[in-house]
C-alpha cells in the first residue's frame, strides 16, 4: 500500500518561495502519477499540478503556471512542488496524491482529484505579510 507524507509548508511573505515535499513509502513510486492539490475551507479542491511516472506528461493549473514547478525523484521516492512568487491566494492546505500508471505515460496526467487513489494528510501553506 502506497503511503504519502507531505512536508515543507509554513508561513511565507507574498513574493516568497516554499518547497513542498511528498515522501512515498510502501511500494515503488516509479509506477505512479503524482498530483498536487490544494484546498481552502469552503472552497473546492484545486488540482495544482501533475507529473506522470516517467515524466512524459506534466500539467499545471493556470493559476500557478510559470510560478510552480513539479518534480520527482523515483529513486528517492519523493516528489517536490517548488512554489515561487507566492501570493496570498496561494494559501491553502496542499496535498500530494498518486495513481497507478504502470510506469509509462499513456495519456495526459489529470488534475482531477477523483483520478487519484492515494492521498497524503496535507501541509498548510500560509502567505501573509
Amino acid at each position: 500500500q502506497l503511503q504519502l507524507v507531505e512536508s515543507g509548508g509554513g508561513l511565507v511573505q507574498p513574493g516568497g518561495s516554499l518547497r513542498l515535499s511528498c515522501a512515498a513509502s510502501g511500494v515503488s513510486l516509479e509506477y505512479y502519477t503524482i498530483g498536487w492539490f490544494r484546498q481552502v475551507p469552503g472552497k473546492e479542491r484545486e488540482g495544482v499540478s501533475c507529473l506522470s511516472s516517467d515524466g512524459g506528461s506534466t500539467d499545471y493549473s493556470d493559476s500557478v503556471k510559470g510560478r510552480f514547478t513539479i518534480s520527482r525523484d523515483n529513486a528517492k521516492m519523493t516528489s517536490t512542488l517548488q512554489m515561487n512568487s507566492l501570493r496570498p491566494e496561494d494559501a491553502a492546505v496542499y496535498f500530494c496524491a498518486a495513481v497507478f500508471d504502470n510506469g509509462a505515460t499513456i495519456s495526459a496526467c489529470r488534475r482531477t482529484g477523483s483520478s487519484y487513489a492515494y492521498w497524503g494528510q496535507g501541509t498548510q501553506v500560509t502567505v501573509s505579510s
